[in-house]
């Protein structure tokens, strides 16, 4: 059952992530702008964590063992494209802010350049930050929380709260530092609110500024919700209030269907918003079909 929306959300983001790829690498004067850059960033690390979670889910339906190693890797790959994606939308934030408190000044701040430099670090840290992770655990944790065969991260999210306290403090931490990183983003979106709203960008509900920053706190209320239903799922099942079965459920369903809608519906969000991307789009679209037309002679 919990298959199903991870599969169509996957399949919804693998049509719609590369036409928009597409079109910010097929057009010179997109690739110029930094925050193009950024969100063809965002959108590959959710391509991939969908790919990486999809092909782990699957596994798991058809009842396949995962080998120890093969089942480490893509859980360590699961941490690093979920943490690029929250670097890098945290990123774009201060993209959106610095071009909108220092417009003057902003080009020189943040050229193609440093923001190609910048995208490398980023995947440097989700690498290390998710490799400290791993250590850590490997450290503090004398047994796997999970057999080896189920490689689920559902339950192994679970199970990890049967482990000892240095595992269920890495549990805690791990979920609190991204929530704390989307509340800055949060925080950031709200005070360039409170910093435009003199410049009568607000006063129509249907302009381009209102319809965009609704866009934003509509990403980020589906990246923020499942975080916080984590982290209150975990607690409630350590004061058990909940028992195991209603854990695991809670959990599938924030696993299987609100981390994964987020990365699905974005792409999509991202093209119908931008209009340099879809006129990028439309005119390779009909670069596309004048070829594929025969001349008459």
């Amino acid at each position: 059952m919990f298959l199903i929306p991870t599969v169509i959300c996957f399949l919804a983001a693998l049509i719609s992530t590369p036409l928009v790829l597409l079109a910010i690498c097929s057009n010179f004067s997109i690739r110029q702008e930094t925050r193009f850059l950024l969100m063809g960033n965002t959108l590959v690390c959710d391509i991939l964590y969908l790919l990486f979670y999809t092909t782990i889910t699957i596994c798991n339906t058809l009842n396949l063992k995962t080998p120890k190693h093969i089942c480490v890797l893509f859980l360590f790959l699961l941490a690093v494209t979920y943490c690029g994606g929250v670097l890098t939308a945290a990123a774009m934030v201060v993209d959106t802010y610095m071009a909108v408190l220092w417009p003057l000044h902003y080009v020189s701040l943040l050229p193609a350049t440093r923001t190609k430099k910048l995208i490398m670090l980023l995947w440097l840290c989700s690498f290390l930050s998710s490799g400290i992770a791993f250590l850590t655990l490997y450290f503090t944790q004398k047994q796997l929380p999970c057999p080896l065969e189920m490689c689920s991260l559902p339950v192994i999210l679970l199970v990890a709260l049967h482990g000892d306290d240095a595992l269920k403090l890495c549990y805690i931490l791990f979920i609190g530092i991204f929530l704390l990183c989307l509340s800055l983003i949060l925080g950031c979106y709200i005070f360039l609110c409170y910093k435009t709203r003199e410049t009568g960008i607000w006063k129509s509900v249907s302009s381009r500024a209102s319809v965009t920053f609704l866009m934003h706190f509509t990403l980020l209320f589906f990246y923020f919700n499942p975080l916080i239903l984590l982290l209150t799922d975990a607690l409630l099942y350590m004061s058990q209030v909940i028992g195991l079965r209603t854990g695991l459920w809670v959990t599938l369903t924030i696993c299987n269907v609100l981390i994964v809608l987020p990365k699905a519906v974005s792409p999509c969000l991202y093209g119908l918003r931008y209009r340099q991307i879809y006129n990028s789009l439309k005119l390779f679209l009909n670069l596309k079909k004048h070829r594929g037309v025969a001349p008459v002679r």
